[in-house]
């Protein structure tokens, strides 16, 4: 009904502007230009050019396809948004060609765009169609035909033009009904494997990945296609800004047409080497009927079943795996299954590997060897302890990741009852190796352990024979000059202190080869006044000794206590284990 009031308008419309035209003008020629030259006019027979293309087009499709379908409709205003946004942006790249010609062929484009997605709808109806009829074959044929010639010659026109006059516009329209052509290629292949799959009964196992195949092909050759054009428009013209999005569908069709062929040849090697025919057994315990094919299943009739228990028919299966590579009923993922059980028998052969490296690995040191070592250790520490003082001791470092070997995944299960006796048996070596290894691995531990004690009551014996070190000169000026900075600069008290502590500092004295002076020795009654200078250096002498006895001896002490407390701690633990043993 709106069809036809937009119609009746239309026409209402032009026989208006005609009249209007014959009216004023009187003649053909000047209403001809008239119409041509005034701008309303020409927007009435645009519109009503719009209308008659769009009244045709019903009547072609009423003729190739019957009775249009609503999802079809939907389909075909959904992809139309698309068609007309690209020409608008088409028309913004080729400005300077604007013309009536120009507006035309688009127009056209679009027209034929339209039936090649009608095409596509209604071929693929075809798969889900229980009854095709010879009136759809011959449509079928019929508007493919027509679709594929139409493309051939528009191609030919383009490429003679473009050979003729240049680059141009028509370069656009070449390829845009080169892309057509093999979207029509592609339509006829659905077709004619469609076709021939509905005349069996049985279903036809090669079509699935003959389709797969045919997609991979034509999408590959699409994306050759927008890659060309692209190129050269870049080349002879600019950017084609309207040819993004349908390049980028072209690429992404590819893509998933490509990992679709990886994965589903994956999946259907997977199914024909790991997983086993079902038995009879198994299909009298659960439904024997496929879900894919609502067929019922036999025990002849090359059944499998997979890691989830259930069972479908292998042909079924290869299609669906060629499409979903996970379980029709469950939708357990195939191909992470199948990682999962890869990585479980890589555990279950790593372990002899492991426990062979570790056994070709040198074993941790015997209390033998390591006292042995221990005292050879100490007799080169006391023949070189009169000359030079110890290096330092570093611990041997040790790397356990190379013979730690990686444990085996437990296998979980609610109800132990439920395991075969094949599993428990499994299940009990894996505990057993599990059980040894971590026994090994605490042997060589308390045997890393029990070195590292040894070494540390050697190198405290070492420091007890060695002694502390004595003090240099430069520490006992250094101390002469700090305790005369804070030592009184004369009275009783001072020269009391003085003559307490020379006693005290005459073995550091010698040691560094000094002469008293005699001055030093009087009583400080007798004692000749002397300048500020010659009394400031009477301290330096006592001070200097004061800082040395009064800082040397308290720091080899606290060495010394900490290496008594260190070795009585190992005399102890030497105890305890003497005990143990």
């Amino acid at each position: 009904m709106r069809t036809f009031a937009l119609s009746s308008l239309s026409f209402a419309l032009t026989i208006l502007v005609f009249g209007n035209a014959f009216f004023q003008k009187k003649q053909f020629y000047p209403s001809i230009v008239y119409l041509t030259k005034s701008n309303s006019s020409t927007a009435v027979l645009y519109l009503q050019g719009i209308v008659l293309i769009y009244l045709l087009g019903k009547a072609i499709a009423r003729i190739f396809f019957g009775q249009l379908r609503p999802t079809e409709v939907e389909h075909l205003i959904e992809r139309g948004w698309y068609a007309i946004t690209e020409t608008c942006l088409a028309f913004a790249a080729f400005r300077d060609d604007l013309s009536f010609r120009f507006f035309t062929m688009f127009t056209l484009l679009l027209f034929i765009k339209c039936f090649h997605w009608l095409a596509e709808d209604r071929v693929d109806f075809m798969e889900r169609s229980p009854v095709i009829t010879r009136v759809f074959h011959l449509r079928a044929m019929g508007v493919l035909t027509c679709l594929c010639l139409l493309d051939a010659a528009f191609i030919r026109y383009a490429y003679r033009t473009t050979l003729a006059r240049g680059a141009s516009v028509q370069l656009v329209f070449g390829f845009e009904y080169a892309i057509l052509f093999v979207f029509a290629l592609g339509v006829w292949q659905k077709y004619i494997l469609h076709a021939i799959d509905s005349r069996s009964d049985e279903p036809w196992d090669r079509k699935a990945i003959l389709m797969l195949w045919g997609e991979l092909v034509l999408s590959a050759a699409s994306l050759l296609l927008y890659a060309m054009f692209i190129f050269i428009m870049l080349r002879v013209h600019a950017f084609p800004l309207f040819a993004i999005r349908p390049a980028y569908t072209a690429f992404r069709s590819f893509k998933l047409a490509l990992s679709d062929m990886v994965l589903s040849r994956r999946a259907i090697r997977i199914m024909q080497q790991r997983y086993p025919d079902a038995t009879a057994e198994d299909l009298s315990s659960s439904d024997n009927v496929c879900i894919i094919c609502r067929e019922e299943m036999l025990p002849d009739t090359g059944c499998k079943k997979l890691p989830c228990g259930h069972i479908f028919h292998s042909n079924c299966l290869r299609s669906w795996f060629q499409r979903q590579q996970t379980c029709p009923t469950c939708r357990m993922d195939v191909l992470r299954d199948n990682q999962q059980q890869q990585q479980q028998q890589q555990q279950q052969q790593q372990p002899p590997a492991a426990a062979a490296a570790a056994a070709a690995a040198p074993s941790a040191p015997s209390s033998a060897s390591a006292d042995s070592q221990a005292a050879a250790a100490a007799a080169s520490g006391s023949a070189a302890a009169s000359s030079s003082p110890p290096a330092a001791f570093f611990l041997p470092s040790a790397d356990f990741s190379a013979s730690i070997p990686a444990a085996p995944a437990p296998l979980l299960t609610d109800d132990l009852k439920q395991l075969s006796e094949a599993e428990l048996r499994r299940m009990e070596a894996w505990n057993r190796e599990a059980l040894e290894r971590r026994v090994e691995h605490l042997q060589r531990i308390s045997a890393l352990l029990d070195a590292a004690v040894l070494q540390m009551g050697q190198y405290t014996q070492l420091m007890a024979r060695i002694g502390p070190p004595p003090p240099l000169a430069e520490d006992s000026q250094a101390g002469a000059s700090a305790a005369a900075a804070s030592a009184p600069a004369a009275g009783s008290a001072a020269e009391a202190t003085a003559n307490s502590t020379s006693s005290s500092t005459k073995p550091a004295v010698k040691s560094e080869n000094w002469s008293p002076e005699p001055a030093a020795s009087q009583p400080a009654s007798t004692a000749k006044p002397e300048s500020p200078s010659v009394v400031d250096d009477k301290p330096d002498l006592t001070g200097s000794g004061s800082a040395s006895s009064a800082t040397a001896p308290d720091q080899s002490e606290i060495r010394r206590r900490r290496l008594l407390h260190l070795s009585s701690r190992d005399g102890l633990k030497a105890e305890d284990e003497d005990s143990l043993d």
